[in-house]
């Protein structure tokens, strides 16, 4: 009610100015209590969202000074702080950042870094050691923008930001180093240590914002990483309490910034059991970084290996790409952690050596993240199929897992062409955030990626290029890889980790590596993209796509080129997206039916954001030295599946001479990942060709090629449709096929005496099917005498089943899934004349159901029932 009544009298004083000039009415615009987080970095100003830790750059060059020791005023409804220049001076800030400074002749000179406003608008900030000011910002007050006094602290604490808590009025800190949390009476300047802040423990950081909300949550944030921190409840701790504090966000990184928010604004919080987004940022319970080690949420999980890293795909190197993972699924190739060769520190002395006299990994560090050990997972097989010319990578262990990786690699003819970013949205994982993080006084772009499998990666990219004559190295660092300096030599750097703080540690000490051989003359870096896709799949000829708008945006353009199958031609499409400044937006993109896309979506101003996408290849095996192939073509499938089918899109034509054998394969994912398809039980397809087909359904779980399932059809001139139980399908194991881990469909020809002979294969539709299944076109073959309508169909809440009978009778009306499985039954009596049943959508998902009325006197057709 008091800071209403703030807001009121000034309001009317801004009525009063307004009479006098338009030019302050414009410097008179208050903040008035928003939700936003305001991070100051010199001039420039950024808007957080605390519960996301998105922001964006909200205006720049504000002053013509840096402002520090920012603080939200609730007595005038204005952010203040004070300027390095002119000395002695602090700054109002209105929400249309226009600004007005004031002198105040009674301060120190120097810069004052620490500030805040209590709620009756005294500002108190200071620099280093006990001292710090008093002015007073009450535009009621009689002494209004004057000088109040200087106090001291009873101890001198090396804190960097300090905030009022609305709830008790008092103000908090927390300590650079000692990590620990401190409240602070303004009116005695008492300074009391509460304890160190448990999510802090161990860390070094700077902590240059702080904010609190309405309900006393202490929000810290770190000046080197951006990851902001909360401590719940402060105002209800003492010196033997159990402090409950945890990570909260991802933001903006800064090496000099200040923060402020009014403090009786809420901060929207996820609740972590419920399987709702609760604070709006389009994570649910444990994907939410608030979240982190709530109930059985983890806190963390091992990130990928390198020796799985490095490669994802691109249309320049599909095919060979496909050839390296069909090759590693056929063996069930899996990288042994525990068994590779461990890596052990050898010092080197760089004064003995020439600048050019270095390998990676003299650039790889060891013992900086505390690992247990480290391993050598170098991916050798990236040298035959890329642009890289040298590779090394490192996995590092703690209680034999991973939890951080460093891939290395030389190129000669521009930057290594693939990054984890930008592929891993579309093969099932997800985008969390994507800012800033601050290393060695230089804002690299760091990115959170939660795989498929639930898993956390913080990740970072650099890459290092040679300059000044071969004296220095020149870092560069982008988001999109059409940046970098073209045809040159880099020394490449993808660095990933299941702790931001092991991901600052390690590429910090990169950098310090690289600035050891040849020292760094500069830094070219990008800024993170402002509209991102946080995740999406490719399904029935559309992209399905969410994209996160961190700075409102209208509109963004969306530039792809594309192909519909493994051999077609690249087509290039534009066009734009409404996202109508929302921050999330669920968009589906029709492209028609294809085999992989990459694209680009951007507002034309910002970093634009740039995914690629690949679905499972067909690839041929023609490693033969007799074998040649003489036509290989991927055609788009003509026919639809049934929904409850598993599809194998695009329909293979291979021909070939050969004297011993050739193959086609068709994985199920980008990435060779297994697939369970037990809820499935026959493979079908049409086939025609010359001979016998070998069929083989590749088990990850198995290593030896000759235990894997099979089995064999043969093929005709004309086109055939099969439909092989699994049943079918057999092992020298001699046990029956357990389609939990299906991999890689292997289709295979063979000359059967051993000379050299014409084979063909042409396979369509190919699929995973079941005899289970109460399929549609069951139904069409049955002979019907009555018709079944819905209306509505599609069904959005509910619907009506409209009959007609001539008696009375009682039916039964039996809902069905596309598994064949009862999803609803009711018992109706029918009267002589039209009936309606009414039904509704209550745990129904979104898909096709069939719906039937049996009865013991009358046969009805069968209905397709649509629910959106």
């Amino acid at each position: 009610m008091i800071t209403k009544l703030h807001i009121l009298k000034n309001q009317i004083v801004i009525l009063a100015v307004v009479l006098f000039s338009i030019t302050i009415q414009a410097q008179n615009t208050p903040f008035n209590c928003d939700f936003s987080a305001y991070l100051f970095q010199r001039n420039d100003v950024y808007a957080i969202d605390l519960a996301s830790g998105n922001s964006f750059l909200a205006a720049t060059d504000i002053t013509p000074g840096n402002i520090n020791a920012t603080a939200y005023n609730p007595a005038d409804g204005f952010i203040w702080g004070y300027l390095s220049t002119p000395s002695k001076t602090i700054v109002r800030i209105g929400k249309d950042f226009q600004t007005t400074s004031f002198t105040i002749p009674e301060l120190t000179t120097g810069n004052k870094y620490v500030g805040d406003i209590s709620p009756d608008g005294i500002y108190y900030f200071k620099a280093g050691g006990k001292s710090y000011f008093k002015i007073d910002l009450n535009p009621d007050s009689a002494t209004y923008a004057q000088y109040l006094s200087t106090e001291n602290l009873t101890q001198n604490i090396s804190i960097h930001d300090w905030a009022f808590n609305a709830v008790d009025g008092n103000i908090y800190a927390v300590e650079k180093t000692s990590n620990i949390l401190y409240r602070i009476d303004p009116t005695t300047s008492v300074v009391q240590a509460l304890g160190e802040v448990p999510i802090l423990s161990g860390l070094n950081y700077t902590y240059g914002a702080v904010y609190f909300d309405a309900d006393g949550r202490f929000y810290v944030s770190a000046n080197q990483t951006g990851t902001v921190y909360v401590i719940q409840s402060v105002q209800d701790l003492n010196t033997t309490s159990t402090m409950d504090s945890n990570l909260f966000a991802f933001g903006p990184s800064s090496s000099s910034n200040d923060g402020a928010r009014c403090p009786t604004a809420p901060v929207a919080q996820e609740i972590c059991d419920n399987g709702i987004d609760d604070d709006g940022d389009g994570l649910i319970d444990c994907e939410d970084p608030s979240c982190s080690g709530f109930g059985s949420c983890e806190v963390i999980a091992p990130p990928t290996t390198a020796n799985d890293g490095g490669l994802e795909s691109n249309g320049r190197l599909s095919e060979a790409i496909s050839k390296r993972n069909f090759n590693r699924a056929k063996k069930s190739y899996a990288f042994d952690q525990k068994s590779a060769k461990r890596v052990t520190p050898n010092p080197v002395n760089y004064t003995s050596r020439t600048t050019n006299d270095f390998q990676l990994q003299d650039f790889v560090p060891l013992t900086t993240i505390n690992e247990d050990y480290a391993v050598e997972s170098t991916p050798t097989d990236l040298l035959n199929i890329t642009n890289a010319t040298e590779v090394y990578a490192v996995d590092y262990m703690q209680n034999d897992a991973s939890v951080a990786s460093i891939l290395a690699l030389k190129t000669e003819n521009g930057v290594y062409e693939h990054t984890k970013y930008i592929c891993d949205r579309l093969l099932g994982a997800e985008l969390i955030s994507v800012s800033t993080i601050d290393i060695n006084e230089q804002a690299f772009i760091k990115s959170i990626i939660k795989n498929a499998d639930g898993s956390f990666e913080y990740v970072l990219s650099l890459s290092a290029k040679v300059a000044n004559n071969d004296n220095n190295f020149a870092i560069e660092s982008h988001w999109n890889l059409d940046v970098y300096e073209e045809n040159v030599t880099f020394y490449n750097f993808q660095i990933w980790s299941n702790s931001i703080d092991d991901l600052y540690g390690l590429s910090q000490e990169v950098l310090n590596l690289l600035e050891v051989v040849k020292p760094i003359s500069g830094y070219e870096l990008s800024t993170p993209p402002t509209v991102f896709v946080r995740k999406g799949k490719y399904n029935n000829g559309a992209l399905d796509l969410q994209i996160i708008n961190t700075n409102a945006t209208e509109n963004v353009t969306f530039d792809s080129g594309f192909r519909e199958t493994e051999t077609s031609d690249f087509n290039y499409t534009s066009s734009n997206l409404n996202l109508n400044e929302n921050y999330i937006t669920e968009i589906q993109v029709p492209t028609g039916n294809l085999f992989d896309v990459g694209f680009r979506i951007g507002d034309g101003i910002n970093t634009p954001d740039d995914l690629f996408m690949s679905d499972g290849p067909w690839g041929i095996d023609d490693s033969q030295s007799s074998t040649e192939v003489t036509n290989y073509a991927i055609s788009p499938n003509t026919n639809n599946f049934d929904t409850a089918d598993f599809p194998i899109e695009r329909n293979l034509t291979l021909s070939a001479y050969t004297s011993t054998y050739f193959a086609a394969y068709r994985a199920l994912t980008p990435r060779f990942k297994a697939v369970d398809v037990t809820s499935y039980d026959n493979f079908k397809l049409k086939a025609k060709g010359t001979g016998n087909l070998e069929i083989t359904l590749v088990k990850q779980s198995i290593t030896n090629w000759e235990e894997q399932y099979k089995t064999t059809i043969a093929l005709t001139e004309n086109y055939q449709s099969f439909a092989i139980p699994f049943s079918a399908f057999a092992s020298v194991l001699n046990t029956e096929l357990q389609a939990n881990d299906v991999v890689t469909i292997v289709f295979t020809m063979v000359s059967e005496d051993g000379t050299r002979t014409a084979k063909e294969m042409h396979v369509q539709d190919v699929r995973f099917s079941t005899g289970n299944t109460l399929s549609v076109n069951d139904f069409e073959t049955e002979t019907t005498t009555t018709s079944v309508k819905a209306y509505p169909n599609p069904m959005q809440n509910a619907s009506n089943i409209h009959f007609s009978t001539n008696q009375n009778e009682t039916v039964q009306l039996v809902i069905y899934n596309q598994l064949g499985k009862v999803v609803f039954h009711n018992t109706v009596k029918a009267q002589a004349g039209k009936n309606q049943i009414a039904i509704e959508r209550n745990n129904l998902s979104s898909g096709l159901y069939i719906c039937k009325i049996i009865s013991s006197q009358t046969q009805y057709s069968p209905l397709k029932l649509l629910v959106k």
